[in-house]
């Protein structure tokens, strides 16, 4: 019988103790000094906190360790990775809030470092829509190669690598798409859609495999009641209807408020009158700097 606890890696825990330490740090001192509510919206606030409690649920509670047995508690865990917790993170815009954690004269050399040409160039590229879409698609279809994939379990390394990369290029693709200008988020949806499309191939593929491709990943489905082929493609499964249900439910609402900006800039249109003048101008690195 395989008993199941919490994980405790200082190489997991200590990162999101320090965000979290750090967020809480910026955002006191904010509303703080602007009030309540102020340069940070409460939703933000919500949605950072759901975010990281959704990265607590995948790589420290016990469906971590679920993972390394079963092949479905896995791919919940890239799920909850790369299209839970990084679109919260993403729309919380934390960055300023991070950087009001610092003191003035720290947190100014950090901007400072920040606006460099160099840094500017990686950071423009890397959020560029069509960029990020493809840096996070070969993440996602590379790491499901069947080697790497059951490597993780033999290597403590290459499964952190494994979650840092799911949920890197995931936080880009999310910040490319969410952080741009309400006219571009027609162009925003196109990128999720495809999204969507790219890894319900990839859970389909795992779904109507005829043999088990993951060995290693799918050894211990038996104490589950479940073949390892029948673990895999309940895994494929779950990537392909409730992850794409995600990407789908996202990618409508972009298009909805798309074209809703569009509808409001046509006479006559008053209902759907929403404009970007609405949207919070919490900046990513200068909210009160």
């Amino acid at each position: 019988m395989i008993a199941f606890h919490w994980e405790w890696d200082p190489v997991v825990v200590t990162p999101l103790a320090v965000s979290f330490l750090l967020y809480g740090i910026g955002l006191t001192g904010l509303w703080r000094r602007a009030g309540f509510g102020r340069a940070v919206a409460p939703w933000q606030a919500g949605c950072f906190l759901a975010g990281w409690l959704t990265l607590v649920a995948a790589v420290v509670s016990p469906l971590h360790e679920y993972g390394e047995h079963l092949f479905l508690a896995h791919m919940i865990e890239h799920e909850l990775l790369m299209a839970v917790a990084a679109p919260l993170l993403a729309v919380s815009r934390p960055l300023g809030t991070f950087l009001h954690a610092f003191p003035r004269a720290f947190r100014h050399s950090l901007i400072a470092a920040a606006g460099a040409g160099p840094v500017q160039w990686l950071w423009r590229a890397l959020t560029r829509p069509t960029i990020a879409t493809l840096l996070h698609a070969v993440a996602i279809w590379v790491w499901h190669i069947p080697v790497l994939l059951d490597g993780t379990l033999q290597s403590e390394m290459l499964h952190r690598a494994q979650h840092f990369c799911f949920l890197v290029t995931a936080l880009f693709f999310w910040w490319a798409i969410l952080r741009r200008p309400r006219r571009d988020y027609g162009l925003g949806a196109l990128h999720v859609f495809i999204t969507m499309i790219h890894t319900g191939l990839l859970g389909a593929l795992l779904t109507l495999a005829p043999h088990d491709a993951y060995p290693l990943q799918t050894q211990d489905a038996p104490l589950f009641g479940l073949t390892p082929l029948e673990d895999q493609q309940l895994a494929g499964l779950f990537m392909w209807v409730p992850g794409g249900a995600i990407y789908l439910c996202c990618g409508l609402a972009l298009l909805w408020a798309w074209l809703c900006r569009r509808g409001a800039q046509t006479p006559g249109n008053g209902w759907l009158a929403v404009s970007d003048r609405n949207a919070p101008r919490h900046d990513a690195l200068s909210a009160d700097a």
